[in-house]
């Protein structure tokens, strides 16, 4: 339970989530957040505040198990009812804790989080690829 929420300290220090309404209504909208997370107590307006920001985006939405209070806590904000995730490692590494913590729960999300994760790797390295053939030039062999 508290590695979650150590978690989500992580990321902020990481500046890898964006909390608040605000933020994480600007990082969604535009293109930058991986995981819309929503508080256990978040009120009905916030929830469906983040089903608008979600609605027509392939972002995951996920109401955590903690309150609050509890969320607020460990990100140094009060009031924290919703954050985004902006960064596709830390999203998967706080939705595969949550299903090892609850897999009932969870493990559909985290499955899905985990096949985005490994899509965002294969891009990555194509793209690291794709920058040194530019730079360096692919080798050819002569047959």
């Amino acid at each position: 339970m508290d590695k979650m929420l150590n978690m989500l300290g992580l990321m902020r220090r990481a500046n890898a989530i964006q909390i608040g309404e605000t933020n994480t209504g600007a990082a969604v909208r535009g293109g930058k957040g991986k995981l819309l997370l929503l508080a256990s107590d978040a009120s009905d307006n916030a929830r469906s505040r983040a089903e608008g920001f979600a609605r027509g985006r392939s972002i995951l939405t996920v109401t955590l198990p903690y309150t609050k209070e509890e969320i607020s806590a460990h990100v140094g904000l009060r009031g924290c009812s919703m954050a985004a995730v902006t960064d596709v490692g830390f999203a998967n590494a706080l939705m595969r804790a949550l299903s090892e913590a609850w897999p009932e729960d969870y493990s559909g999300l985290a499955g899905e989080m985990e096949a985005r994760f490994q899509r965002a790797q294969r891009r990555k390295k194509e793209a690291d690829a794709h920058e040194r053939n530019k730079r360096f030039g692919k080798r050819r062999t002569n047959v």
